[in-house]
């Protein structure tokens, strides 16, 4: 370790770590350490791995099983982010999952099924057609169900070996993804903040409950922070008033900055989807980049939005197109590079690179959204890469990633004074330097 000292708070959390592990396993599965931005989570976490003299975790697959920690995430980009920083880490969908996906012949019998059955109740009247009716939109639902990817839990994981499990950006984790984490009977550390988004659906499985560690000091870098102490307004409701908080934060007026302006202050965060779709558009063409739907090349920010393993493609991950080609009404090919500058390519039969197809679905839905878009194109979508403009993101698909600049355009999200502050204590915590709040 470096000649960083914890301080007493720290030290004290490393030790009930160690304690918990060593001594209350078999009686508690869970440890829960949590901590709000700027508390030193990860430096807690760093510490009581390094006295516990554990390592990565080997699977069978790299030679032969040497059982370590297993470290997973919610998201992808968070999982690259982490593996980026020397700790190497996968999605919990990746490390406990096994993808299903029903076959075109299953699923074009399920249709036929639909239709026979709509047939069918043609021919009745009043209750029975009612009655018949219900079925039926219960038959469509299952088919629509059978078009997207299933996971089931897949007992060869290593998951099933590892000494312990690690759970990082726990808020999101609902309650079936923890009950099957839980069922490999193995120890799990989550680091969870309790500021930040729940799932889109209920509420986060980890987080609900108490913390057996709560870091809340701010340690001394962090609390001289504008971005850390605008986070730790929103998080306890206070109002953030407009203005210059230093030479970086500032929280404006909405019109007080062009969409010119916003392509030069980094990543801009929002709410809604209806927001994102048309940030994207101003962005777009205060970019020059307006006049088709379409990306138009190098310039433009383009996010992934499906993970591919067998193309090293992870949801969240930003990609630069080059050499567009519109090739049919569904997709448009083009040569793709990602982050790091690596080239992002199907080979064909004679191991060349080709180029990479991608879905024009979320694309069009700039121009005009279609609800019904994605389960129309469900057959051919699969076999796809599927991205969208990433000039304006959600906060939701921001978790897990920062990014030096950010802008928050405060779209007024939440359901409740609560998710009020989550959403957007989380949009500010995304920001590592330099951060502009819009309302």
């Amino acid at each position: 370790m470096s000649d960083f000292v914890p301080s007493a708070a720290q030290a004290a959390a490393i030790a009930e770590v160690r304690d918990w592990f060593e001594n209350r396993t078999e009686d508690q599965q869970v440890f829960r350490l949590f901590g709000y931005a700027g508390s030193g989570k990860s430096t807690v976490l760093k510490f009581a791995l390094d006295d516990l003299g554990l390592s990565p975790h080997r699977s069978a697959r790299d030679g032969r099983c040497v059982p370590g920690v297993v470290t997973a995430t919610f998201t992808g980009k968070a999982a690259l982010v982490l593996s980026r920083k020397g700790t190497p880490a996968r999605t919990i969908h990746s490390l406990i999952y096994s993808v299903i996906e029903a076959t075109e012949e299953e699923i074009a019998a399920a249709a036929a099924k639909v239709q026979e059955a709509e047939t069918a109740a043609r021919k009745l009247t009043g209750f029975d057609r009612t009655a018949a009716e219900a079925g039926i939109e219960a038959m469509r639902q299952a088919l629509s169900a059978m078009k997207h990817p299933r996971f089931a839990l897949n007992p060869q994981s290593d998951a099933a070996d590892a000494r312990l499990i690690v759970l990082d950006e726990v808020s999101m984790v609902g309650e079936e993804m923890a009950r099957d984490l839980m069922s490999f009977g193995k120890p799990i550390l989550v680091l969870g903040d309790p500021g930040q988004l729940p799932p889109i659906k209920g509420e986060g499985a980890f987080t609900r409950d108490a913390p057996d560690v709560m870091l809340t000091e701010i340690h001394r870098q962090a609390a001289e922070s504008a971005i850390i102490r605008l986070a730790t307004m929103a998080r306890m409701g206070d109002p953030i008033g407009f203005g210059i908080y230093d030479a970086h934060v500032a929280k404006l007026r909405k019109g007080d900055i062009t969409p010119d302006q916003a392509l030069r202050g980094g990543q801009l965060i929002c709410g809604l989807n209806a927001t994102r779709f048309q940030l994207n558009n101003a962005m777009r063409a205060a970019a020059g980049l307006g006049g088709t739907y379409l990306p138009t090349g190098g310039a433009e920010k383009i996010i992934c939005l499906k993970n591919d393993n067998s193309l090293g493609l992870i949801n969240g991950m930003f990609l630069t197109l080059e050499d567009i080609v519109d090739e049919s009404s569904l997709y448009f090919s083009a040569v793709v590079h990602d982050e790091d500058g690596r080239r992002v390519t199907p080979f064909d039969s004679d191991g060349r690179p080709g180029r990479l197809r991608i879905y024009k679905g979320h694309f069009e839905d700039h121009v005009a959204y279609d609800a019904k878009r994605h389960d129309r194109d469900w057959r051919e979508k699969r076999k796809l890469t599927e991205a969208t403009f990433g000039w304006a993101i959600t906060a939701h698909k921001a978790q897990g990633s920062q990014w030096e600049n950010v802008i928050v355009w405060d779209d007024g999200l939440g359901r409740s004074e609560m998710d009020r502050r989550r959403w957007l204590y989380t949009a500010i915590t995304r920001a590592e330097r330099g951060l502009v709040l819009l309302a």
